[in-house]
């Protein structure tokens, strides 16, 4: 007797049944072990990325943690050093500053170089005027970096971070390299700073095509376009052939920048414990993993359109104590007063004016001094404060 076409045991021995409780038992699983490894990534990245972050030591004139959260426009105080490892006793000065501004709601990236040789009065140390820009950081660290520009631009840094140039050739390496347009013609070995010497590299005006020589330019490779992190460096780091002499590199590091921020800056890159190892390595910032995170989804799009501005100064010299001539770029009052409004509508404040004519006060004694430095003609009535 054939059993009823609705008895128990002819839908417990269904087979359409036992087919998708075999489908279902495998999705769990594999959403299990998916999760899991979700999970792994996430927290052993997290703890990699933990290891760059250092504290700026100060109190932001703005509160950070609500601007990144709520999504609104930041800035960056990016700096770069050559001095060996970022754990070194000896700090030294920074060899290159810039300014990252990120507009989620215009979802555009501003880069702003600033004039390292740039003549300020260093935050806390004014009786030591007068100074460079990129002195700041070997007298006071991240915090007198920070309050300098600052009281300089009259414009608030939400975050800093510190790189390691030497180990920029390693990030360019971990996104697979980068292929960028050169602005001029030229050659250049890392190891004797000019056109001449061994792991000699050649670049070439419009174009992203370069080679490269390890006998003294007898020989040269095929041309390659895409640049790895010992060329990026080359190419970064050029700066006596330059016609337009530090102004120039600066152009070609925000060129590598912009060539390195736009293959890295996505949630996958984040994920990569590898590349994050490389970053926490020689990075050090006071970003956290949760900034890093939010900032891979609320201002990822912003790095598809990038521009690039730098602040122009007047070349001049100084006497230093032991009477030597010392090179600097005084930044004329109406300069500093353009950066600043393009700095501010990149980060959609209001305008205001302009920070003091060196950032730091400048002691009575030394009053004299300032303003024979400024250029003729030189407009050098400014704001104290720091405006939000």
């Amino acid at each position: 007797m054939e059993p009823k076409p609705n008895s128990r045991l002819n839908r417990h021995q269904s087979p359409s049944h036992k087919l998708r409780n075999s489908i279902l038992f495998l999705m769990t699983v594999l959403l299990i072990v998916v999760s899991f490894f979700i999970w792994r990534t996430i927290n052993s990245t997290k703890g990699v990325v933990d290891k760059s972050y250092a504290g700026a030591g100060l109190t932001k004139s703005r509160n950070v943690s609500n601007v990144i959260k709520s999504g609104h426009p930041i800035s960056i105080l990016l700096y770069g050093t050559d001095t060996g490892e970022l754990g070194r006793t000896y700090r030294g000065r920074t060899d290159s500053m810039m300014l990252l501004l990120i507009n989620p709601k215009t979802k555009q990236t501003t880069m702003v170089s600033l004039p390292r040789d740039a003549m300020v009065s260093i935050v806390g140390y004014e009786d030591t005027f007068p100074q460079k820009l990129n002195a700041a950081y070997a007298y006071g660290s991240t915090a007198t970096s920070i309050k300098t520009v600052e009281a300089f631009l009259n414009i608030p840094i939400d975050f800093y971070a510190l790189v390691n140039m030497g180990g920029l050739a390693n990030m360019v390496n971990q996104v697979g390299g980068i292929s960028v347009d050169s602005p001029i013609d030229f050659t250049y070995s890392q190891e004797t700073a000019h056109d001449y010497g061994p792991n000699l590299y050649r670049f070439h005006k419009n174009s992203n095509k370069y080679e490269h020589s390890d006998d003294n330019g007898q020989t040269w490779s095929k041309s390659k376009t895409k640049m790895n992190g010992d060329a990026a460096l080359a190419f970064s780091r050029m700066r006596y052939d330059d016609p337009e002499g530090d102004y120039g590199r600066q152009k070609r590091q925000r060129i590598v920048l912009e060539g390195l921020i736009k293959k890295s800056a996505n949630v996958s890159t984040l994920l990569n414990e590898k590349f994050m190892s490389t970053i926490s390595s020689n990075v050090r910032t006071d970003l956290t993993f949760g900034d890093m995170t939010t900032m891979a989804s609320k201002y990822i799009k912003a790095k598809n359109n990038i521009i690039t501005e730098h602040m122009q100064g007047v070349s001049t010299s100084y006497p230093d104590s032991e009477g030597n001539n010392v090179s600097y770029e005084v930044i004329p009052q109406k300069e500093k007063q353009r950066t600043t409004n393009f700095i501010r509508e990149a980060l959609g404040l209001k305008h205001k004016q302009t920070g003091r004519p060196y950032g730091g006060e400048i002691p009575a004694e030394l009053s004299t001094t300032a303003t024979s430095l400024r250029p003729v003609g030189d407009n050098s009535t400014a704001t104290s404060a720091i405006d939000k």
